[in-house]
């Protein structure tokens, strides 16, 4: 007998596998500890390459045997609150590495005195120099030769002077006048050459003998004549090559400064006076006209005089 129910259908399920995307997320915490592994390495070589040799030893003798250590104490003993105690500049010493704030940095003191005074010798010779070299001008310049009897080259207390003098028969200046004779002209431009090769300043003097001066208009006496040959100078040493900025002070005193003081009338005693100054006399002009407070000093002087203490700052 047949079967009259109907059949059912065949229902077949596929099951598709999909694989995961990539291999997944694994790779990614091996290249986070990969990364945390080199940092770790590169800083111990940091460490190690910082550390003096002193503390790497003890580091080494800690681990070798620690109990020891940590019993007998040590840079290794774990006493230390770092392990590199630091401040050590050379890190191959051994010894003495001490830490940076431990002791109190030396402070420097300069002697002002000393260095003052080397300051001064270095110029001194500086100014020899000038005096030797201007001797061997004079020597070697067949126009300076003739008159090397005019020329008196010393040392002062405030430098290298250079004087040039009158003689009897050969004045550098037209009497009574404040006109260079043309072998004047010759000297002070081969003297401001010379001048120009030291960086200090220079001061002008004029002078003249005791003799009243008795022409010219009126008023006019020797001191208006010894500084207007001092600017005459002035002017040929500017000519002669000598930086006019050098020139710190020109002046006339007449006859208040003699060279020969016995003979008052003597043509020496007219002359230019070219002082290279020192760094001494440099200050005393530059600072000169300086204001002091003179009430306080009265002040002070009253207190100590009535006994009486300082009145407090």
């Amino acid at each position: 007998m047949a079967d009259d129910s109907p059949q059912r259908p065949f229902v077949i399920k596929r099951i598709k596998k999909r694989a995961a995307g990539h291999h997944g997320g694994a790779w990614k915490i091996a290249y986070a500890d990969f990364v945390t592994a080199m940092m770790a390495f590169f800083l111990l070589m940091w460490l190690l390459g910082s550390t003096t040799q002193g503390d790497l030893e003890g580091i080494a003798e800690y681990f070798k045997t620690p109990l020891k250590v940590a019993l007998a104490g040590g840079s290794g003993s774990g006493d230390s609150f770092s392990v590199i105690k630091g401040g050590g500049k050379d890190l191959t010493r051994r010894e003495n590495q001490i830490k940076k704030g431990d002791i109190e940095e030396r402070k420097k003191t300069i002697n002002l005195k000393a260095v003052e005074a080397a300051l001064q010798r270095a110029e001194l010779s500086r100014l020899k120099e000038l005096k030797r070299k201007l001797e061997q001008v004079i020597e070697a310049n067949a126009v300076l030769h003739q008159f090397r009897k005019q020329l008196l080259v010393d040392i002062t207390t405030e430098g290298l002077r250079i004087q040039i003098v009158d003689e009897q028969n050969r004045p550098m200046f037209a009497s009574g006048k404040a006109d260079l004779q043309p072998y004047a002209h010759d000297i002070l431009r081969e003297i401001g050459k010379a001048l120009n090769e030291v960086p200090n300043r220079v001061s002008l003097s004029g002078h003249t003998d005791a003799a009243p001066y008795q022409f010219g208009e009126k008023g006019y006496s020797n001191w208006e004549l010894s500084a207007d040959r001092a600017n005459a100078s002035r002017r040929e040493l500017v000519a002669g090559g000598m930086s006019e900025n050098k020139i710190l002070r020109v002046v006339g005193l007449s006859s208040a400064v003699m060279l020969d003081k016995i003979n008052p009338l003597n043509p020496i005693n007219r002359r230019i006076s070219i002082i290279v100054m020192n760094k001494k006399a440099e200050d005393a002009v530059t600072k000169d006209g300086a204001s002091v407070d003179i009430d306080s000093q009265e002040e002070i002087s009253k207190e100590k005089i009535s006994g009486a203490d300082p009145k407090p700052q």
